[in-house]
C-alpha cells in the first residue's frame, strides 16, 4: 500500500493540529479516517435497513 499524499492545505493544517495537541499527524489522520469510516458506514447501514424494511414483501418472496 503507498501512503496517502494530501493537498498541501491539508497537509499544512494536519500539521498545524498535531503541533497543537503534541499528537504525530499520522496519529490524527487515523483516528479521522477511523471516524470517517464508522459514519459512512452506519449511513450505509441505515439506508440498507430503510430499503430492506420497504421492499421486505418482495424480498421474502424472492427468498422462497
Amino acid at each position: 500500500m503507498q501512503p496517502l499524499t494530501l493537498p498541501p492545505d491539508l497537509s499544512h493544517a494536519l500539521d498545524d493540529l498535531a503541533d497543537a495537541t503534541g499528537r504525530r499527524p499520522e496519529d490524527i489522520a487515523l483516528d479521522a479516517v477511523r471516524a470517517g469510516l464508522r459514519a459512512e458506514e452506519a449511513r450505509v447501514r441505515a439506508v440498507a435497513e430503510r430499503l430492506a424494511g420497504a421492499h421486505a414483501d418482495l424480498l421474502r418472496r424472492l427468498g422462497e
